[in-house]
């Protein structure tokens, strides 16, 4: 399972996602989750409507994404939308669908930016029980 965001660091890492997958004959399955974190601190429902649509559409194009190299690299790729708390979702989805590993990418924010941003990388990290590689790089462009 390869999670995305869209971000550069998540692309770094789903191009690796893709060479495991080649290597070792896997099928990928392309995670983007709609987070509903921000809908709840909304007022107006056309707004909020408008938001969720645009996450939607987001996640389309970093599951594209994925799907495009996989077809370069002859990869069989699923693309999954789902919705909710990005790492709550992406560990139940790992356990529950039974994936041999969870690939994603980590910007390396350290101290103030940590605390008060959290990171859903290091969450699916304490809390999966499956397999979890981190590409961790210099993803900040």
């Amino acid at each position: 399972m390869i999670a995305t965001d869209g971000s550069v660091c998540s692309m770094i890492a789903a191009n690796r996602g893709i060479e495991l997958a080649r290597l070792s004959g896997g099928t990928v399955y392309a995670v983007y989750v709609v987070s509903t974190e921000y809908f709840s601190s909304m007022a107006v429902d056309f707004d909020r409507e408008s938001m969720h649509e645009a996450l939607r559409k987001e996640g389309c194009k970093a599951v594209s994404y994925i799907n495009e190299i996989g077809e370069q690299e002859n990869v069989n790729v699923e693309t999954i939308l789902l919705e909710g708390h990005p790492a709550d979702e992406l560990i139940r989805y790992a356990e529950e669908e039974k994936m041999d590993i969870i690939v994603m990418g980590m910007i390396g924010r350290t101290g103030l930016d940590r605390l008060i941003l959290g990171s859903v990388a290091e969450k699916v990290i304490r809390h999966s029980k499956v397999p979890v590689m981190v590409l961790k790089e210099k993803c900040d462009s």
